[in-house]
C-alpha cells in the first residue's frame, strides 16, 4: 500500500514547482529561494549538486551559499555535500570554466564535510538538497535539472521541485547514504521506492523516486511507458533526446498522430548528437527516428550558444516530462548516457501539477518553436 505523508508542519506543507526561463530571472531572486530553503534546516541537509559556480559579478552569491552551510552547522544542522569531481576524489575539483568563475567547492569543502565523487567515467549528475530528512514534520526534498550557477539561475529553462515528507526524503537519503560511502557513482541507485501520497492544492498527490545507475533502465522505461500510455497529452522538455525507449516511443506517437505531443529540445545540442551517430554504426539507425520527429512539426529546438570555454552557457536545460497526468522531472535528461550517471527522477501523479508543468512545456515549446 502506498505510505501516506502528511506534514502540516513543515516549512513546505505541500510540494511545489519553481520554472526558470532564459532571461526570465535574477541571480538574486533564484538565490534568495536556494539560501531560505538550506536556512530552514534544523538538523540536516544533504546536499548532492553536479556544479556550482558563480561568475566575479555575482560571487555574493556562492558567499551567501557557503555562510548559509557554514551558518546551519553552527547552529547544529548535520551538513553533508557531495559533489561531481572530474579529476576524481581528491582535495579540490579542477580548475572552473573562465566563464563562470571560480567554484564554490573549494570553499565549501573548508566551511563543511564534503567529498568529490568520481566523475572521470560516469557523472555525479544530481541536484538535490535533503533537508531534516529523519524529522516527519519537517523533513523535505529540493530537486530538478538546476546547477548553482550563473547561467543556470539566469540563461537556461530549468525546474526545480520541492516535495515534503519523510517517505520521499528518506529514498533520497538513501541514495545520498550511497554517494557518500562509495565515493564514486557506480554502485549507487541500487533500490526501488515504493509511491507515497501527499497533497497538493487538495487533491491527491503520489510521487516515488528512481535513481541511477541502479534504477537507470527503469527511468527511461517509465517515462517512455508513460507516454506510450497518454490519450490527451504529452509534453517534454530534455536538452537531448537519446534514451532509446523514450526516441521510439516518441516517434510512435507522434506517427500515430492521436495524442497531442510538443517536445523541446536543445538544438546545438541534438546537432552534436547527430552527427556522433552518423559515424556510430551502434547508433546510426537512431538518426532516421529523430528526423521523424523533427519533420512531424511537433518539434521545438532552441539554438543555444555551442559549448565553449568562455563561452555563454544558454541551454534549454529543463528536464521535464508529461504525461496526461503524470509527471516525470528530476536531474535525468532523457538520454541513454544518463541510465549510467547518478541521476533522480520523480515519478508523479496529479492533474493540478500536471497541469502547471505542462503549461511551462508550452511556453519553452512556443518561445522555440518559432525561432
Amino acid at each position: 500500500m502506498p505510505a501516506t505523508v502528511q506534514s502540516v508542519s513543515s516549512p513546505d506543507p505541500e510540494p511545489t514547482a519553481f520554472f526558470l526561463t532564459d532571461g526570465g530571472q535574477s541571480v538574486d531572486v533564484v538565490a534568495d529561494r536556494l539560501i531560505a530553503f538550506l536556512a530552514a534546516a534544523r538538523a540536516s541537509l544533504d546536499v548532492a549538486i553536479y556544479d556550482a559556480h558563480f561568475d566575479d559579478d555575482h560571487s555574493h552569491v556562492s558567499d551567501a551559499i557557503v555562510r548559509a552551510l557554514n551558518d546551519a552547522e553552527k547552529r547544529g544542522v548535520a551538513v553533508r555535500v557531495v559533489f561531481n569531481d572530474v579529476d576524481g576524489p581528491g582535495p579540490y575539483p579542477a580548475a572552473a570554466d573562465p566563464h563562470e568563475g571560480p567554484s564554490a567547492m573549494s570553499r565549501v569543502q573548508r566551511a563543511v564535510p564534503a567529498k568529490g565523487i568520481d566523475g572521470r567515467s560516469d557523472l555525479m549528475h544530481h541536484k538535490y538538497v535533503v533537508r531534516d530528512a529523519l524529522d516527519p514534520a519537517r523533513a523535505t526534498v529540493w530537486t530538478g535539472s538546476l546547477n548553482w550557477t550563473t547561467s543556470s539561475f539566469t540563461r537556461m529553462e530549468n525546474v526545480v521541485v520541492t516535495v515534503p515528507g519523510a517517505h520521499v526524503a528518506a529514498a533520497y537519503t538513501r541514495d545520498f547514504e550511497q554517494l557518500w560511502e562509495r565515493r564514486e557513482v557506480e554502485g549507487t541507485g541500487t533500490f526501488d521506492d515504493q509511491p507515497a501520497t501527499l497533497r497538493y492544492e487538495g487533491e491527491a498527490f503520489q510521487v516515488r523516486a528512481f535513481f541511477s545507475p541502479g534504477r537507470g533502465r527503469a527511468m527511461s522505461q517509465v517515462i517512455a511507458r508513460r507516454i506510450a500510455e497518454a490519450k490527451r497529452r504529452v509534453r517534454i522538455c530534455s536538452p537531448v533526446l537519446t534514451s532509446t525507449p523514450i526516441l521510439g516511443t516518441v516517434a510512435e506517437v507522434l506517427q500515430d498522430g492521436l495524442v497531442d505531443t510538443l517536445v523541446t529540445v536543445d538544438g546545438t545540442q541534438m546537432a552534436e548528437v547527430l552527427r556522433q551517430w552518423r559515424t556510430d554504426d551502434r547508433a546510426v539507425w537512431k538518426g532516421p527516428l529523430y528526423d521523424h520527429i523533427r519533420s512531424s512539426g511537433r518539434l521545438a529546438e532552441k539554438h543555444s550558444t555551442r559549448w565553449g570555454s568562455g563561452s555563454v552557457h544558454d541551454f534549454m536545460h529543463a528536464k521535464l516530462v508529461v504525461a496526461d497526468d503524470w509527471v516525470m522531472t528530476g536531474s535525468f535528461n532523457c538520454s541513454h548516457s544518463g541510465e549510467s550517471n547518478a541521476e533522480n527522477l520523480l515519478e508523479i501523479h496529479s492533474r493540478s501539477f500536471a497541469d502547471r508543468c505542462a503549461s511551462f512545456a508550452e511556453l519553452v515549446h512556443t518561445t522555440y518553436g518559432r525561432s
